[in-house]
């Protein structure tokens, strides 16, 4: 009875309403999967579930940027700077937390390219180097918080539970990767700072005029679709509207009467380079709490904040409530392009979508599970001894960009081979393969390396890289070692 009508209902809403026709057949699926009338296996039909995860996580993300809440979520940590060591620690934790936004790498790096080009101008050339250096590497390395992170996470975990019977689920790779992913943030800022500013930069104070702080400033930066010249920095149409690879400064001056010497002075320069990023924040106001925060956001970004705490609450409630999180994530997308009350349209957001990284993603997995299937896997595992297996596999995956340059290429080479590598040596696979995802997400050596670390080559030099990563690889990988052994044991990720 229920798949009759919601079957009627579909037709009636195909002939009788101007909506999308894939919104209300999606919707119509999401309602038989939901009341478990469809199996998940059903969506095989069209991919598999790791594929249709990352579509629903892809669509979200781009109701969630429309809404505008990762630019203001980046942005008001930001703001609260008031030392150039505490800008660096806040921008690397809201570039932690747009991990649980925008389920790319590259698109996070899109979102914060603006923001970055509001901020160097308010700083001397130091700082400004240390920042370009600090964006991509923080991006690149929390983005272990979170399963749909990057798509090497979903390879991992699919391969697993090909090979093993059992994958790692969103709560539990949130459990283990956020805890790194956080102690990652902080030290490479601390890097930074050591690196690149001097004992004086670090001391520094910062004042709300010196970093142009309101929130309305720079959310207008990261919102605005002035023509940045640059390479592309993602296969989406808007983000190529959006965001480039930094070739200028973007500057966003505050009114004359917030900064009388500084705006007069800059503001006619800053709008003949960028018009359209100019804009006329409120007056100066007393901190917020909590509470006047929440109610100063605007109805989308509610909306968008609603969807996604609900999303997510359901991915970590999964053992309770048995619903697949590719369901989840298929009924969050829906509600999010609901019209009228979503963010975004489903029209706009699959424009957004990178086909052909899911294709790749797709294949990889493939080859990977015929490597793991047809024993070639095996094979090549017994040529490498056991012994030490644990730091083998650390120190060749954070060497790995340097071969392969994709990271889900790398998870589809390395991870077939560490599965039976752990198998042979009386070691949990999960526990391998996990410290190796988590290891291969460092790829800050060369420009080529990573998407986010090529969006940000005009932010800082070449040699700056290699500083950085001969500090930070060791620093890293004794973090992964560090976690495998004394922590994730007690995570429930044993090695043995």
């Amino acid at each position: 009875m229920l798949t009759m009508v919601v079957f009627a209902v579909a037709v009636v809403l195909w002939t009788c309403t101007p909506l999308d026709d894939t919104f209300v057949a999606l919707a119509a699926v999401v309602v038989l999967l939901l009341f478990g009338v469809l199996p998940a296996s059903a969506l095989a039909v069209l991919g598999g579930s790791t594929t249709w995860l990352l579509i629903a996580a892809f669509v979200l993300a781009s109701g969630v940027s429309a809404a505008g809440l990762p630019a203001r979520l980046a942005t008001s940590l930001a703001g609260r700077a008031r030392s150039v060591r505490g800008l660096l620690h806040l921008t690397a934790f809201a570039l932690l937390l747009t991990a649980f936004l925008v389920p790319s790498t590259s698109g996070r790096a899109a979102l914060a390219l603006p923001i970055y080009g509001a901020l160097r101008e308010r700083v001397n050339s130091r700082v400004s180097r240390a920042l370009g250096v600090l964006f991509p590497s923080v991006i690149l390395l929390t983005a272990v918080a979170t399963l749909v992170g990057a798509g090497a996470h979903l390879i991992t975990s699919a391969l697993l539970e090909q090979a093993t019977g059992e994958g790692i689920g969103f709560g539990q790779w949130l459990v283990l990767g956020l805890p790194l992913a956080l102690v990652s943030a902080h030290v490479t800022a601390e890097v930074v700072l050591w690196l690149f500013t001097t004992r004086a930069d670090r001391a520094e104070r910062l004042g709300a005029n010196d970093l142009g702080t309101d929130e309305s400033t720079l959310v207008t930066a990261a919102r605005s679709e002035g023509p940045l010249p640059g390479v592309p920095c993602s296969n989406s149409p808007r983000q190529h509207r959006q965001f480039r690879a930094l070739s200028g400064s973007l500057t966003i001056p505050l009114p004359t009467e917030a900064r009388p010497a500084e705006a007069h002075r800059s503001a006619a320069g800053a709008t003949a380079a960028h018009p359209r990023a100019v804009a006329t924040p409120a007056p100066p106001t007393a901190p917020k709490t909590a509470r006047s925060a929440l109610a100063s956001l605007t109805r989308p970004e509610l909306i968008a904040l609603a969807i996604l705490t609900i999303v997510s609450a359901a991915w970590l409630t999964e053992p309770w409530h048995h619903v697949p999180p590719e369901v989840t994530a298929l009924a969050g997308a829906i509600a999010i392009t609901t019209p009228r009350l979503g963010t975004t349209t489903l029209k706009q957001a699959m424009a957004e979508i990178p086909w052909s990284l899911l294709l790749f993603m797709a294949a990889t997995t493939v080859l990977g599970s015929a490597l793991v299937g047809s024993g070639a896997a095996a094979t090549i595992a017994a040529l490498i001894s056991p012994s030490y297996l644990l730091p083998t596999v650390v120190v060749v995956s954070l060497a790995a960009h340097l071969v392969v340059q994709s990271r889900s290429a790398r998870s589809s080479v390395l991870i077939p081979i560490v599965i039976p590598l752990a198998l042979a040596a009386g070691l949990n696979p999960a526990a391998l393969a996990f410290a190796s995802t988590a290891a291969a997400g460092f790829c800050h050596t060369f420009t080529s390396s990573a998407k986010p670390v090529a969006l940000f080559a005009d932010a800082y030099r070449l040699r700056d890289l290699l500083k950085l990563s001969a500090v930070l690889a060791p620093i890293t990988g004794a973090l992964v070692l560090a976690c495998a052994v004394l922590l994730w044991p007690h995570l429930g990720l044993p090695l043995k």
